[in-house]
């Protein structure tokens, strides 16, 4: 139970802490943006060749920022109802096929006597015909005891075990996808989009502390990215809230001064430059231009030849209001322009979800795992055991607790 009284107590207690924190923070953000801002005015050529990418490991604007004149691709529709913007993006996606994955997992606890996981991967393919078929299906993993004792750490890593196992069967089930949709050109379908819910590029910073599930997730999403630019169907990292620091990184590499350690990419988009004008992003459905992906700690298997980034990213305003979302994308789509179909895509599936992919959101839905669903899972690993004779038990404190709440 938490005593409100208490907290606010302590709260007040730390006020002055909080609000010198936020207007530090404020600062750095407004200086940032308006550094940010003014890139627009630059050269992507002469960017580049300042940071000396891609030797240097920073992030760098492509040369839509040229053509843009400006960091912000305008979006440049606006509709009178929400019936208007449906009708635009029911023309976007009809008869294009979007696929979405998305897993969720049972990790190893203390209250069983073998260690054992699984792991529950979703999918939703949406053909958008006008009978309104779908394919939504779930394949499930379990991970043994041999599989997460031979963790490096032993047992104390399962929990990177599981989540290696879980980023290794949704790769495989959207590779799947664009294996069956090869050839989609030849038979004169519309370009299909596939989302993949989170980022393609972990932080440096995890490499040092989970090397193991860092150097899997690269594996895993390097040989997504191959095989999307292979098939040449575009797939989409989507990051709904997204802490990614890669252009404030860029901005101090530039002017070799601090844009503030505790700022993110997102922050620097959607606060006002100036007093009368817009915020950077501004209106529902503008976009940053492409930018290519570098990165201090990032694998070489993320680079092609001559050192050349395989992925980048935009950020695009999907609601009224707060911070856009982040889209890591195969640098193949910006260059082979389709880059504006495939957020034109990711913009309609948000309309239809509401602020949110709705092939993300349905996939998501269908692969959760409850806290019920785990009961079930370790009642039938019981049932499991006891039919093949090895031991495998639940401690009672763990049944007890289950039935007082």
């Amino acid at each position: 139970m938490l005593h409100r009284n208490y907290l606010i107590t302590a709260l007040e207690d730390r006020r002055d802490e909080f609000t010198s924190f936020a207007r530090a923070w404020d600062a750095d953000v407004l200086e940032g943006a308006r550094r940010l801002q003014a890139l627009g005015a630059r050269a992507a050529a002469d960017i580049r060749q300042e940071i000396g990418a891609p030797h240097t490991r920073v992030s760098f604007p492509s040369t839509e920022l040229d053509a843009a004149r400006s960091f912000t691709v305008r979006f440049g529709r606006a509709w009178r109802s929400h019936e208007e913007s449906r009708r635009w993006a029911l023309d976007v996606l009809h008869g294009r096929v979007t696929f979405a994955a998305d897993g969720s997992q049972l990790m190893p606890g203390r209250e069983i006597s073998l260690p054992v996981a699984g792991v529950q991967v979703a999918w939703f393919e949406n053909p958008h015909q006008s009978d309104g078929s779908y394919t939504k299906d779930a394949r499930f993993e379990v991970i043994t005891p041999g599989e997460l004792l031979r963790a490096e750490g032993g047992a104390g890593n399962a929990g990177l075990v599981v989540n290696s196992k879980r980023t290794q069967v949704e790769v495989d089930v959207i590779c799947a996808f664009l294996e069956r949709k090869r050839n989609w050109k030849s038979r004169g379908e519309r370009l299909p989009v596939a989302f993949f819910d989170g980022t393609f590029l972990l932080s440096s910073t995890r490499q040092h502390t989970d090397n193991f599930f860092f150097s899997s997730y690269a594996r895993e999403v390097v040989r997504l990215v191959r095989l999307s630019r292979e098939t040449e169907i575009p797939v989409v990292g989507y990051i709904d809230q997204s802490y990614a620091r890669d252009l404030a990184h860029l901005l101090e590499s530039l002017s070799h001064q601090p844009a503030g350690s505790a700022v993110y990419d997102a922050q620097l988009l959607c606060v006002e430059v100036n007093n009368d004008g817009p915020l950077l992003l501004g209106a529902w459905g503008n976009r940053t231009v492409f930018t290519y992906c570098l990165r201090e700690g990032l694998s070489q298997e993320f680079c092609g030849a001559g050192g050349e980034p395989l992925v980048g990213f935009v950020y695009l305003q999907t609601t009224g209001e707060g911070t856009p979302a982040r889209l890591d994308i195969p640098a193949w789509v910006h260059e082979a322009g389709l880059l504006d179909e495939v957020t034109d895509v990711v913009r309609a599936e948000c309309v239809v979800g509401n602020g949110y992919p709705y092939a993300i959101e349905t996939a998501d839905a269908a692969a959760v795992v409850t806290p019920r669903d785990r009961e079930q899972f370790l009642r039938v690993m019981q049932e499991f055991a006891e039919r093949d004779s090895f031991g495998f038990r639940v401690a009672r404190k763990a049944i007890s607790k289950q039935h007082r709440r």
